[in-house]
């Protein structure tokens, strides 16, 4: 884990692999704290595309982060690749507030998967 920063004109990404759950989520927490610190709107890409495992522990942060980002008048998109999180997201009813990205780019250009494998020349 660990935010990166500013990989597309100031937007910090906070890239996380493995299992995402309550035995990781105070880490996850600090990333995303630590990536929104410092003033401006803050743009932030949680990239979950190499989490194999993720439990509801880890929405708690996650909508922090969100709230703070939007308060500000920033942003925040996770990436994440098949349909393995979905039911996570769905169970807290967060399908709408964090639709799925297929990439980092994706999400800082807000192209949402469902819309980049629609837009791709057949």
């Amino acid at each position: 884990m660990g935010p990166q920063s500013d990989p597309f004109d100031g937007c910090r990404v906070v890239t996380v692999r493995g299992e995402l759950d309550v035995t990781t989520v105070s880490a996850f927490a600090r990333d995303l704290e630590h990536a929104r610190h410092g003033t401006g709107r803050p743009f932030l890409v949680v990239d979950l595309s190499g989490v194999t495992f993720m439990d509801g522990s880890v929405l708690e942060p996650l909508c922090a982060a969100w709230n703070d980002c939007r308060g500000r008048g920033g942003w925040v998109r996770v990436v994440r690749t098949g349909r393995a999180l979905n039911p996570v997201f769905r169970a807290m009813g967060l399908l709408e507030r964090f639709p799925p990205y297929a990439h980092v780019q994706g999400a800082w250009r807000d192209v949402p998967a469902d819309r980049a494998v629609a837009d791709r020349p057949t």
